[in-house]
């Protein structure tokens, strides 16, 4: 992993992190949305906006890839890149909780 992408992604924004969670499995925007909706108990609202501008970057870094068109809908899927940004800022979130956990 470069420098740039560690640098742009660690720690990732929530969106940036929910989208890479879901794209464990080939997704579209709206159905990431909406599983987003339902992890958070709707406390995290994608807008449509933020979700395709967020698609787009992370496909161009190489985060996700494009992989198919259904009904009008493009299909994304976590690279491996991908995966590494997602287990770096998944052991940092750990780092965090347990940090909590010891000062509490």
């Amino acid at each position: 992993m470069d420098k740039h992408i560690r640098k742009v992604y660690v720690p990732m924004t929530e969106t940036g992190f929910y989208i890479l969670l879901c794209l464990r499995e080939e997704a579209h925007g709206y159905s990431i949305v909406q599983k987003v909706k339902e992890l958070t108990n709707g406390e995290i609202n994608i807008s449509p906006g933020t979700m395709y501008g967020s698609l787009s970057k992370m496909e161009k870094d190489g985060l996700i890839d494009f992989i198919k068109e259904e009904n009008n809908r493009k299909i994304y899927c976590i690279t491996d890149l991908g995966k590494q940004v997602l287990e770096l800022e998944i052991k940092r979130i750990c780092r965090l909780y347990q940090n909590i956990m010891e000062v509490r």
